[in-house]
């Protein structure tokens, strides 16, 4: 028993500094970016952009983001949406045509939103009009002034950039309730923290810039299910910086039932995997011999899922061995369960206040967000032993315009 003990406390050190390192690099770096920052240059320089918008079965959606990004404040003439038509049954294809985009037909068999993008990307290298990519789901919408602050991101030296990323439902049921406080979370404490600290933001498979270059050189070479996970860790490697540009922002669709959370859920987990597996060793290897934040930063978020199953597990046989024996070496502390659900709702408050969010109309999710952050254990555990998942198309059917969630 003593040996066990041994290995539970080692465990158990570890995975507290783990979790320290994200709440103070999280906390030290909101408070110093919001206390320091500073506005981007402003220059009258303007860029071209390409947007690329892979679509399937996206007739309900694809017309309200192509009618918001004709609305956009940036001059027409220098960007051009593009909707890559893939494996459709509906009329996405005569949607977007209707709504003014360009569109191209996927002429080669694709699998993933990887395949798509690798294919758009490789059909606009010859177009050197373009000086940067933006990348947009189907069920987006976009803030007028996205262009106008991309614009000056990339005219301030940064080639990668990631939006702030709001909710079209938040408060369509506690489930996209949840989805809007997480982006929150992440926006603020895993993008705007980064900043302070000169490390990467976190690209979340929306609205996120890349200047063409980066990939005419290297091409887009993703293999995994979350292609914006692994380009993100490819960027750490190359010493690519990713700007968090918080003025842009993209507004999501999220899923409204646990049946199609938890199918979303599991891919981004398995992709998470994946990711750990292919990049974990270079990305530490890398850190030792050059010291970059963002390779080990990234590093520890390709290890997030792996963090809580061990969590989890350890526990769960530390328990199961105290009860066995009869005489817990550790008594039970039940107020520490009662302070982590606490902890858990008492955080997007205060990310709804620093964000000057709503607290109005997302009470469910914030009362539900320990469940829906404790459901993500058994996702996990599945993925961690079944990891032949593929991607799967998540339905889009809420039909909302920009100026309604105005």
């Amino acid at each position: 028993m003593e040996q066990f003990l041994i290995i539970y406390r080692i465990i158990s050190a570890i995975t507290l500094i783990y979790g320290t390192y994200y709440v103070l690099i999280g906390t030290i770096g909101v408070i110093i970016e919001t206390l320091t920052h500073k506005d981007l240059k402003k220059t009258k320089k303007t860029n071209n952009f390409a947007i690329i918008i892979p679509a399937r079965n996206e007739e309900q959606v694809v017309g309200n983001l192509i009618d918001s990004l004709n609305n956009l404040d940036y001059p027409k003439e220098l960007y051009t949406p593009y909707v890559i038509v893939n494996n459709t049954t509906d009329n996405t294809k005569k949607v977007a045509l209707e709504h003014g985009a360009k569109v191209i037909d996927c002429e080669v068999p694709v699998k993933t939103k990887s395949d798509v993008l690798s294919f758009a990307f490789d059909k606009l290298k010859k177009n050197k009009k373009i000086d940067a990519y933006i990348i947009f789901d189907a069920d987006n919408v976009v803030h007028k002034d996205f262009l106008t602050h991309m614009n000056d991101v990339l005219n301030n030296g940064y080639r990668v950039a990631t939006s702030f990323r709001d909710s079209k439902n938040p408060s369509d049921s506690w489930i996209s309730g949840s989805y809007t406080i997480f982006y929150y979370i992440q926006n603020l404490f895993f993008c705007r923290s980064r900043m302070a600290f000169k490390a990467n933001a976190t690209i979340t498979g929306t609205g996120f810039m890349v200047k063409k270059e980066i990939i005419d050189d290297d091409g887009f070479n993703t293999y995994t299910l979350t292609e914006d996970m692994e380009f993100a860790g490819q960027c750490a490697l190359k010493n690519e910086r990713i700007y968090y540009a918080e003025k842009a922002i993209t507004y999501d669709e999220y899923p409204v039932d646990f049946k199609t959370s938890w199918k979303q859920r599991k891919r981004w987990s398995v992709g998470n995997i994946q990711c750990m597996q292919i990049y974990f060793l270079t990305l530490i290897k890398s850190f030792f011999k050059k010291g970059k934040m963002a390779l080990l930063d990234m590093a520890f978020n390709f290890c997030g899922i792996m963090a809580q199953v061990i969590v989890f597990i350890n526990l769960f046989f530390f328990r199961i061995a105290n009860f066995t024996v009869g005489n817990p070496l550790i008594e039970q502390d039940y107020l520490s369960w009662i302070f982590g659900i606490l902890i858990q709702m008492i955080v997007p408050i205060i990310t709804l206040i620093i964000l000057k969010k709503k607290i109005r109309g997302l009470w469910k999710g914030i009362l539900l967000f320990p469940l829906f952050i404790f459901s993500w254990l058994p996702i996990n555990l599945i993925c961690i032993f079944k990891q032949n998942i593929e991607w799967e198309e998540i339905k889009h059917n809420r039909s909302i315009k920009l100026e309604e969630i105005k």
